[in-house]
């Protein structure tokens, strides 16, 4: 189906051809029409498969054609992290271009003038507010934002959300939303706990559910089965390889080993950057500007990017530490191949975390294929997931050694952003003339359409 075929606005249509985008992925497809309909909605989709352009388009087009009110807060979106807290804000920039439709993202790590921008852009009545829950609280509780005329209210990755404790903020807000609402929840998996969620915010919502969370069959997917100690030597040797790494994302299992980790690679004389909760935002910002741009070839990183981050050219993601649960691998692998493009998931698996391995292999319903080591780097352990205990889930008489699970990941979206001179701060948008229309442009030459990607 292509987006025109649905009831969206010629605008938004407009925009969707500037960004190349003219088929819907199949979340796009069954979403759109029940939330133009007005109805809440549950959907369950995994990342990279278009969920944010499923609330995003449908929400733009009503509030252009509805006639919501300028000066009222008509969109509140909930996020669980400020990056992707960003990107839904640039991706509604793009979506946006040819409408009076604002928007503001409201995260915490910020300096004072941010905050205070974020309070001015609030009272003056941003449509959409893209908040994570921590921040929009604080704004509540000083009074600098008025919830009482919301019409949407969407959450993104709520998954993500409940497992970060965000729960009771989640129920606070809710609390302060009008009854008379449409309330849209967008998960990558359907756990008990977003069923009750669902129940508790919800009413009468249809749902959409999109195949099971799998890995892309464009992910070549391989593992090393390794000693703890052994884990630096082949990473440096894979990004040595064939003149160098290049868009390459290396996961993992915390702050400290993320840390550690970088300083050995610069060593290496590679040109590696780090992110994780330690960097204030202004620092996290630049890293991933850098990443994106192409001027830092490696980034290594917590789990804190493995969700809905939306990172360009991605080539080879690297587990250095197997992830704790099955649905976390598929979402760290899964920020490479996008698109129908190809990449490379690379696992390092230590002796204490091979039974964690082998249930996320039992998930994928496949083994992954296991890579030889070289010589070199001494004699490898064999693997026998079912025989080995993972500290995590038991003892161990070892203190635990750091697993490793290939990943990437790759995104899409050439925003109109990053070819026009307009106004960065959406709240100060003003309605754009179209340069022509799209009639006209149909009969132009067009490049590979694919729907809009999240």
């Amino acid at each position: 189906m292509t987006f025109e075929q649905l009831d969206l606005s010629d605008e938004v249509l407009d925009a969707l051809y500037d960004m190349n985008f003219e088929e819907c992925t199949p979340i796009q497809e069954q979403s759109i029409p029940y939330i133009l309909q007005g109805r809440d909605l549950i959907a369950v989709a995994q990342t990279g498969t278009g969920k944010t352009a499923a609330y995003l388009l449908p929400i733009i087009s009503r509030l252009y054609t509805d006639g919501a009110p300028t000066d009222a807060i008509n969109c509140i979106v909930m996020a669980p992290t400020r990056e992707l807290a960003q990107q839904i804000d640039r991706q509604m920039e793009g979506m946006a271009y040819y409408l009076p439709v604002s928007s503001i993202a409201v995260y915490g790590g910020t300096d004072g003038p941010t905050f205070a921008r974020q309070q001015n852009s609030m009272r003056a009545g941003a449509d959409v507010v893209i908040a994570t829950p921590g921040r929009l609280l604080a704004h509540m509780q000083m009074g600098s934002i008025d919830l009482s005329r919301v019409s949407f209210f969407v959450l993104d990755e709520a998954d993500r959300m409940l497992d970060m404790g965000f729960y009771d903020d989640i129920m606070q807000i809710v609390r302060c939303l009008p009854k008379e609402r449409q309330t849209l929840m967008f998960s990558a998996t359907m756990p008990p706990k977003i069923k009750k969620l669902a129940e508790e915010i919800l009413n009468d919502p249809a749902e959409v559910r999109i195949a099971v969370s799998r890995p892309a069959d464009g992910i070549d997917q391989s593992a090393y089965i390794c000693h703890e100690r052994q884990k630096t030597p082949i990473l440096l040797d894979l990004l040595h390889k064939d003149g160098g790494a290049k868009r390459v994302i290396i996961f993992a299992s915390s702050k400290l080993k993320v840390k550690d980790l970088t300083r050995q690679l610069r060593q290496a004389h590679l040109n590696v950057a780090q992110i994780h909760s330690d960097l204030d935002q202004k620092e996290r910002d630049e890293v991933m500007l850098g990443f994106r741009a192409g001027r830092i070839d490696i980034l290594v990183a917590t789990d804190i990017v493995a969700r809905g981050i939306d990172i360009d050219d991605i080539t080879m993601v690297i587990n250095y530490d197997v992830p704790y649960e099955a649905e976390d691998y598929v979402h760290r692998i899964g920020r490479t191949a996008r698109a129908g493009s190809q990449g490379r998931a690379i696992t390092m698996v230590s002796t204490m975390d091979q039974t964690r391995f082998g249930q996320i292999e039992k998930f994928l319903g496949k083994p992954v294929r296991k890579e030889s080591i070289d010589p070199l780097y001494g004699e490898a352990p064999e693997y026998h997931p079912d025989r080995h205990m993972d500290s995590h889930h038991g003892h161990s008489t070892n203190r635990r050694g750091k697993g490793a699970g290939p990943g990437k990941g790759k995104p899409r979206n050439a925003k109109p952003s990053e070819r026009r001179d307009k106004p960065t701060d959406n709240t100060e948008k003003k309605r754009h003339k179209k340069p022509f229309r799209r009639d006209n442009k149909k009969d132009r030459a067009k490049g590979d359409k694919t729907g809009a990607k999240s």
